[in-house]
């Protein structure tokens, strides 16, 4: 049974500066909040007991000693509603209170200390959820089960309360890989920047699903056409929209690439312009794989995990045709990188090593898009999500 632990936030922070960087010498923009929350997803077993809360200086990167702000079971991504001060989370697991299949979670997030107070779960209706998201109202959240290879709704009622789920699609098929791909694996699900598709990139199928997405009731249609693909053997993983809405970028798990998409926002359709490696050219793949993709909030960079070969690629936008160019590579300080948050100015990118159980901070060239450390680290057990939230 799934236990829950509600957060006390810590008064005192414990800041880890990077070499030559202070508060005088980087004072905050106007506008721009002196913290951010940060929370992490991570699997439980071990040391985790659930998701951990940190405190980012904006000003210098620092981040303070994380706390243990919810108690459950395998909480390993995350997803925040900053308007309706919301936190979901998958419950990755096969079973929940002696019923097959995963959960979502949803918390309050306390409007002064940024602790979780535990509303209630649902089902998410098939093993291993592993990626979630909330529509822009704050009215849905929708999930992606590994396990089951499906994709649910399941609605925020009008009393802040996650209800039985109003939408569940099953995906079928499989593709070449026999040990990876015999079934679906739904591995993420987006929303485009209306709120009016949906986005499913499944492992299992080598496709990316696209559905029409109807926020006031919460449902999914399967939309025309239904899907594009990717290479066979890829594996898509985790997706994302560029700020503009017009290109979309799928990293691929198998073959540790990324492909760039031209992205029809009346259609919901997606035309391939684009695979490129994450790898440095010559590169020997010796088990590496893939993780985490995300589109700084410039548009001007794109940033994939490759682990195993413990980097971040960095690669540069063009505004015009949405292709890649590849920039370099940033070693994560650390083992098997999973997620990583960039904070909302793009000044600042946490990454998760999940291996080594720790966070390392980065800064942002904001004209190159390369990675610099901060000297900032911390401990964090099995972290795999990090997500940001302005602190009051």
């Amino acid at each position: 049974m799934l236990s829950y632990r509600p957060f006390i936030a810590a008064t005192v922070l414990f800041a880890i500066t990077a070499a030559r960087c202070d508060s005088a010498d980087r004072p905050t923009a106007p506008g721009q909040p002196r913290e951010w929350l940060v929370y992490f997803g991570t699997y439980t077993g071990g040391a985790s007991k659930g998701i951990y809360l940190s405190r980012l200086d904006s000003a210098t990167g620092a981040l303070s000693t994380p706390e243990l702000a919810a108690e459950l079971a395998s909480p390993s991504f995350l997803a925040i509603h900053a308007g309706r001060r919301l936190l979901c989370a998958v419950n990755e697991v096969n079973e929940v209170d002696g019923k097959k299949g995963g959960a979502v979670s949803l918390f309050s997030i306390a409007a002064e200390t940024g602790a979780l107070s535990f509303v209630n779960r649902q089902t998410s209706g098939g093993g291993g959820p592993c990626h979630l998201v909330i529509d822009r109202a704050g009215k849905n959240v929708l999930a992606a089960n590994y396990g089951g290879g499906s994709v649910t709704v399941v609605p925020v009622g009008d009393d802040g309360r996650l209800a039985a789920p109003t939408a569940f699609i099953q995906h079928r098929g499989s593709s070449v890989n026999a040990s990876r791909q015999e079934a679906p694996h739904a591995h993420s699900i987006n929303l485009d920047p209306a709120n009016k598709f949906a986005v499913a990139a499944d492992l299992g199928l080598d496709k990316i699903l696209v559905y029409r997405f109807d926020a006031e009731r919460g449902l999914l249609t399967p939309n025309t056409p239904p899907a594009a693909s990717v290479a066979p053997g890829s594996g898509p993983r985790h997706f994302a929209f560029h700020p503009t809405g017009r290109f979309a970028y799928v990293i691929n798990e198998m073959t540790l690439t990324v492909t760039a998409f031209q992205y029809d926002a009346e259609r919901g359709e997606l035309k391939e312009v684009q695979t490129i490696s994450t790898l440095p050219p010559g590169t020997v793949n010796q088990g590496y794989s893939t993780a985490e993709v995300q589109v700084h909030p410039s548009g001007k960079f794109l940033y994939g995990s490759n682990r195993g070969h413990d980097t971040l690629a960095i690669f540069a936008i063009d505004e015009a045709t949405g292709r890649l160019t590849p920039v370099g590579h940033q070693p994560t300080g650390g083992k098997t990188p999973r997620n990583f948050g960039i904070d909302p100015t793009g000044r600042f990118l946490l990454a998760a090593n999940q291996d080594s159980d720790t966070v390392v901070a980065f800064r942002v060239d904001l004209q190159s898009g390369r990675l610099t450390p901060t000297g900032a680290k911390i401990e964090v057990p099995k972290p795999v999500c990090v997500k940001m939230l302005a602190a009051p």
